[in-house]
This record gives C-alpha cells, structure tokens and sequence, in this order.
C-alpha cells in the first residue's frame, strides 16, 4: 500500500506546473471536449506508468537494497531540478480540431516519456518491487493533477500560480531527493 500512495503523491506532485499540464491546458482550450482528452492522457499515463514500473520492478532483483534507494533519491533530485527549470508555454491554439482522443494521447505519451513522473515511476517500483501498485499510483496520479488542466482549462493557468507551485514542488523534491540520497550512502 506504500509504493501506491508514494507514486500517487509523487506523479500528482511532479506534474503540476509541469509541460505535460500545459499540454493539457492547451488541449482543453482547443478542443473544449474534455473527456475525449482525459480518456487520452489516462491511456498515455498508463502506457507510461507500465513501461516505467515494468523496468524498476525488472532491475529490482539485480541491484542491492541500498542502490535502490539512492535511485530513489537520484530520481527526487531529477524531478526537482526539473521542477526549477521553466517549461515552455502553453499557447492557445485555434479552436477545434478533429481526434481529440488520438491527439491527447499521443502527444502526452510523448512528452511524458522519459519525463520526470516516469523515472519516479521506475524508482518506486523497483524500490518497492511492487508493480500494480506503482501503476496505479502513477497513473491516477498523474490523472489527480492533470484533471483541473482539463476541466478549466485556461482559467486554471490565470487562477493558479503554475510557475510558483512548479518552483516550490521542485525544491522540495530536490531537499527530499539529497535526504534520501544522504541516507542511502550512509552519510547519515
């Protein structure tokens, strides 16, 4: 039940602000259809969350306990200084369009892969041996951040502070990533 709620709150942390919600955000704007684009983003996280928790659960017989947290904390401070660089901007697109499904879930597969959430992903499970549940927690997470990008859109970006929520998130995983990085060591 750990590796499920680490990877839920991990992946739902690491997207806000992230470009994979500003693609998002974009969508909604474009295609004002938001369950077509929600259907997609669940299909691209959880081809993402499958292939990421299929490799961490794969090494995790291989490499020693303590390897496995330091992948951890590698993976914290991957996300936190990819939280502190600043991501391009979600531009409004012209309205319409066909395949909002297709679209959504093709271009989040891209984005997403190899991002910050997917190598979490990896870390989590391989640290936990514990593939459904890292699954699970990555996509619903992923699916938890990116749901206000798709249901308000625009509005989302204008209300919530993006850049300042992306900053802090960022220096928190960094702190978290160098204490988990520390203890994994020994240094502590």
């Amino acid at each position: 039940m750990e590796a499920l709620l680490t990877t839920f709150l991990a992946a739902g942390l690491g997207e806000w602000g992230d470009k994979t919600q500003l693609l998002v955000i974009a969508l909604a704007v474009r295609y004002r259809r938001p369950l077509p684009i929600l259907a997609g983003i669940f299909v691209a996280a959880l081809a993402n969350s499958l292939l990421a928790a299929f490799g961490g659960v794969f090494v995790h017989g291989m490499i020693a306990p303590r390897a496995t947290s330091l992948l951890v904390g590698l993976a914290l401070v991957f996300a936190g200084v990819a939280g502190l660089i600043r991501p391009g901007r979600a531009d409004s697109p012209k309205e319409g369009g066909r395949w909002p499904f297709f679209v959504a879930a093709g271009s989040f597969f891209v984005f997403e892969f190899g991002d910050k959430t997917q190598f979490l992903t990896f870390a989590l499970a391989a640290h936990y041996d514990a593939f459904g549940l890292a699954v699970a927690g990555a996509t619903a997470g992923v699916i938890a951040a990116n749901l206000p990008a798709v249901l308000l859109g625009e509005a989302l970006s204008r209300a919530a502070p993006l850049r300042r929520i992306r900053f802090g998130l960022g220096a928190a995983f960094l702190v978290a990533g160098l204490i988990v990085g520390v203890g994994a060591l020994g240094l502590t």
